[in-house]
């Protein structure tokens, strides 16, 4: 039986203040500020980062002093020593914070999710309650199954934000298939293989997504190119900039949402564990030219990948990540494999994309990786017309041009 898995997911929810409290809230945040450059600020030139007992022993008495409360310390020895690490493994120079943020313990605060209130303890002992703009699809975490966890509050541009975090134990399902996605940049191909390495089914999800941001992208680029020494200092220009590439990231974030989405369901409806390939060193192992590199930052295949991941979780569906060389240059059924051009090839007497060939591939290199020793396709499979990516689910037009092309043959 399975280890349950802890999901965690955070709800950004904008609060009020009474009148008369913003004050004391911003005071409370812009000393926690202080107090954790400060402990930077003293630990940044030693040569090994102290421990939790060094921080406190080191600081606690001179904290306390502020108004701070015992958890309140805690947090901010753990803020800065995160700080200094991260900072140092990057090869940065000493950190200076600027946001008004402070992260809260579940002893400092009380959350009353009926009546959508927070009550926050600030310095000196004092609380203050805060009301939260509540939003209807955060209703799901109101459910039971969800727990609430430490908060994050943050002061911007004269306005108070409340990150909650909520969180709840998921026990994986039990496979019984795998699902190999190779990702493009106008479509995500998938096959799905039985825990007997046979061909259960394929298919392709098409996305326009890049193809939109890149045009806002070029517009950009052009407005740019156009005024190549002034366009910072022309209010109209920056505007139209700003508004073009908001569009281009929001239409890639509203992608990676629906693609993921429909690669959690799929997976759902086979209970299949999604094969994702390991995409970490991929500017630098490839050689695409320069049209490829231009377009390689706005494909969101890190932000597929982690959605699709995260709702997978959700849903008690196992996410793994395989190498992904020559995953469409072997023939995955051992066949002889022969390209017809960049896209279409020969796998013995079918002709397929490599895109096909290359999830398939991941599907068994994802299999292999479960089960730790080599697997390959079964010549008995039921499904070997599985060979042809199905019909666009979610398209009538599709799936009845595909019952045309069945009753031709017959």
């Amino acid at each position: 039986m399975s280890l349950p898995v802890r999901a965690t997911v955070t709800a950004r929810v904008e609060a009020v203040t009474p009148k008369g409290d913003e004050g004391l809230l911003v005071e409370f945040l812009r000393t926690y500020r202080d107090s954790v450059q400060l402990v930077i600020d003293e630990i940044w030139g030693l040569s090994e980062i102290p421990s939790w007992t060094e921080l406190h022993s080191m600081f606690y008495s001179r904290l306390v002093k502020y108004g701070f409360r015992a958890h309140h310390v805690s947090e901010i020895y753990k803020r800065a020593r995160e700080v200094v690490e991260s900072t140092k493994k990057n090869n940065g120079s000493k950190p200076t914070l600027k946001k008004l943020t402070a992260r809260i313990h579940t002893l400092d605060y009380k959350i009353d999710l009926d009546k959508k209130t927070l009550r926050v303890a600030v310095l000196h002992g004092k609380w203050i309650e805060l009301e939260l703009k509540w939003y209807s699809y955060l209703d799901k975490y109101l459910d039971g199954s969800w727990k609430p966890g430490e908060i994050l509050l943050s002061y911007r541009y004269g306005r108070f934000y409340v990150y909650i975090t909520f969180h709840k134990d998921i026990v994986p399902r039990e496979p019984e298939a795998i699902m190999g996605v190779d990702l493009n940049f106008n479509n995500i191909t998938y096959t799905i293989i039985n825990l007997n390495s046979e061909l259960v089914s394929m298919g392709v999800i098409p996305f326009k997504g890049l193809k939109k941001a890149l045009h806002y992208r070029k517009l950009a680029e052009n407005l740019q190119r156009r005024h190549p020494r002034n366009w910072r200092f022309l209010k109209w220009a920056r505007r139209i900039r700003a508004r073009w590439l908001n569009k281009a990231r929001n239409i890639l974030v509203d992608t990676a949402h629906r693609v993921s989405k429909k690669l959690v369901e799929i997976a759902r409806e086979y209970n299949a564990v999604i094969v994702f390939e390991d995409l970490e060193k991929i500017k630098e192992n490839s050689n695409g030219g320069e049209k490829l590199s231009w377009e390689k930052p706005l494909w969101c295949y890190r932000r597929i990948q982690e959605y699709t991941e995260y709702k997978a979780l959700l849903d008690g569906i196992e996410t793994i990540y395989v190498n992904p060389a020559r995953t469409f240059r072997k023939p995955p059924n051992g066949r002889k494999l022969r390209f017809i051009n960049y896209r279409f090839l020969e796998l013995g007497e079918s002709i397929t994309t490599r895109d096909v060939v290359a999830s398939w591939n991941l599907a068994l290199r994802g299999l292999k990786q479960m089960r730790g020793f080599w697997v390959k396709w079964s010549p008995d499979s039921p499904r070997s017309e599985a060979m042809k990516p199905r019909a666009k689910r979610g398209n009538p037009e599709a799936k009845k041009h595909t019952q045309l092309i069945i009753a031709i043959h017959k």
